[in-house]
């Protein structure tokens, strides 16, 4: 519930959609969410291995070195997109995707140390939603 709503309140504050979040704390695994860039679903794994937490956290150091180069690029996606509303009125769509795409992968190594997937999450930008 925390993550999904994060997802939607900085996704707001962004500017990668125009819905105000709502303060819906359901928790269910699908999300019902009225934009569809602000939706987040998580699928819990009926059973976690036991060992896996031992080593988890080693295995998303990787994912750690990646994210930090997503978040400097992304603070220039982010002046850019400001930028460009200033001067065109419309907020640049690969600006949009390139910040949705890099929060997502986020959230996938959030999900992968925390312990709500054994699933390994891909270095990949675009993934599956």
């Amino acid at each position: 519930m925390t993550h999904r709503y994060e997802w939607r309140s900085v996704s707001y504050a962004l500017s990668l959609h125009n819905h105000y979040p709502p303060f819906d704390f359901q928790p269910a695994a699908n999300d019902h969410g009225d934009a569809p860039h602000s939706t987040l679903t998580f699928s819990y794994p009926g059973e976690v291995s036991r060992w896996r937490p031992l080593y988890k956290w080693f295995l998303a150091i990787p994912h750690y070195v990646v994210l930090v180069a997503l978040w400097v690029a992304s603070i220039f996606a982010i002046l850019l997109g400001v930028i460009a509303v200033v001067i065109t009125g419309t907020y640049p769509e690969r600006a949009r995707d390139f910040l949705v795409g890099s929060y997502r992968y986020g959230l996938r190594v959030q999900a992968y140390v925390g312990l709500l997937t054994d699933q390994y999450p891909p270095f990949a930008v675009r993934a599956a939603a």
